[in-house]
């Protein structure tokens, strides 16, 4: 029996020749039109869409809306088609079990080389991601361009604490910088993987000058080197991670004045944007994703600067598993004007539209309670929220803050009611109370959220 092993299903110069990296990446896309983009893109999603219709999950979604192949002649069509999100694929894999059928494998004696993953589970059970080389290696040359982008450098040595085992994160991060870098890489993982001390004394041992990761850890992390008094032999000047809501300021500080830089991508579609070396925005990748924003109720386009649920479509992904229209549910706005180089900008991440509770009428996202209490010498920045139900039906939200001492709860409360429009109560704890509920130590994104109403 003969098949393709990973590397001969992979054409790699042309790979490179497609989604250029380091030097041709600026040079190809500073002086591109967006005509010229779109072009790009246009030529990207009908190959998508020929592979899309060989997908029984597809050939269902879209038939199920009386879509047929002619209805689609390009990108201009594309919002013909309907969006869909985890539930739809937990739900494909729920009535195929154990894959699911919205991969396009094939049988097991002509499949192509796929990779298995998980997501972490963060909203629910893990979801199942699936690879085959061409998606996998440009997810992976996506992250590897935008690190080099920012100014990770040959003479780098890169710690990563992305979670391992059948987590996505941290194996394609890994995969992103021993392929498309030359800096050293080392595979700390989550708290759980590697414990705190250790991270740290790593940094110290190894020369490390760049920390990848969630950026709540990483904060953690620094506090741990403070109280081991390691400051004096680790020198991180740059950490890339995911900033949220919150200003990187504190995060710069915390590390002795590390430069941060923000980027953002979901484990369905990779790397869908981030910071370039000016830190004005996240650029799309738009060379390979292409990004719409949606209003969270009406599903409709959103204006120029509103926010909306990102809705992504990975134009390169038509081997394994392709992503058309996926609805990742966290939401963002679009910037204005040119950055530098074509690819338009978003904010970054703003909260998830599925994670957003009602509070007597308001829209609370957890994730921007981060922002408000940043800077506060007398917080950790560590927070939990409970929402339960009393016996009247009002709703009430608990805001569990981590505190240093000297907090008055009554001055946060009032911090959080302006911040967020609604009011809220308040619970201080001693730093490091919360690690329990938010799991911060063995998950890679901390849980923000506890909703007693669902229990």
């Amino acid at each position: 029996m003969t098949y393709p092993t990973y590397f001969e299903a992979l054409d790699i110069r042309q790979l490179l020749a497609d989604y250029p990296i380091g030097d041709a990446f600026v040079a190809r896309y500073a002086r591109m039109s967006r005509d010229e983009l779109f072009a790009i893109q246009d030529a990207q999603f009908r190959r998508l869409m020929q592979r899309g219709w060989q997908i029984p999950f597809y050939q269902r979604l879209w038939g199920a809306r009386g879509i047929e192949p002619g209805d689609i002649r390009g990108l201009e069509d594309i919002t013909k088609l309907p969006v869909y999100d985890k539930s739809d694929l937990m739900q494909s894999i729920a009535e195929h079990p154990p894959f699911g059928d919205f991969h396009g494998m094939g049988a097991s004696a002509t499949r192509a080389p796929t990779i298995l993953h998980t997501t972490s589970g963060t909203t629910g059970k893990p979801q199942t991601l699936l690879f085959g080389p061409k998606g996998r290696e440009v997810g992976n040359l996506l992250v590897g361009r935008m690190y080099r982008w920012m100014g990770l450098g040959s003479d780098d040595v890169v710690q990563s604490v992305y979670g391992h085992g059948m987590i996505n994160g941290g194996h394609y991060i890994r995969e992103a910088v021993t392929h498309f870098t030359n800096a050293i890489f080392l595979s700390a993982g989550t708290g759980i993987e590697t414990r705190s001390a250790k991270q740290v004394e790593l940094m110290a041992d190894f020369g490390v000058s760049v920390l990848v990761g969630f950026v709540d850890y990483i904060r953690k992390l620094a506090g741990t080197a403070e109280e081991l008094g390691l400051f004096d032999k680790i020198k991180i000047r740059m950490i890339i991670g995911h900033l949220g809501t919150e200003d990187r300021a504190s995060t710069e500080a915390a590390w002795h004045g590390a430069r941060a830089y923000d980027w953002y991508g979901v484990g369905d579609t990779g790397a869908i944007a981030g910071e370039g070396p000016e830190r004005d925005g996240m650029y799309v990748w738009e060379d390979a994703q292409y990004l719409e924003l949606l209003d969270v109720d009406s599903g409709q386009p959103v204006a120029p600067g509103e926010t909306g649920d990102m809705v992504v479509t990975c134009l390169y992904k038509d081997d394994i598993a392709p992503c058309i229209r996926f609805n990742t549910h966290d939401i963002t706005h679009e910037l204005g004007g040119r950055g530098e180089i074509a690819f338009k900008r978003i904010a970054g991440f703003k909260g998830r539209s599925d994670n957003m509770v009602k509070l007597r009428g308001i829209n609370v996202f957890p994730h921007a309670i981060g922002a408000i209490i940043e800077n506060r010498a007398d917080l950790t920045g560590e927070y939990v929220c409970h929402m339960r139900r009393d016996a009247a039906g009002r709703d009430h939200m608990t805001v569990t803050l981590e505190s240093r001492g000297g907090s008055d709860a009554a001055g946060l409360a009032e911090l959080l009611r302006r911040g967020l429009g609604v009011e809220v109560e308040v619970a201080l704890v001693g730093p490091g109370e919360t690690a329990r509920l938010t799991e911060i130590d063995t998950r890679q994104k901390p849980l923000r959220l506890i909703d007693e109403r669902k229990l």
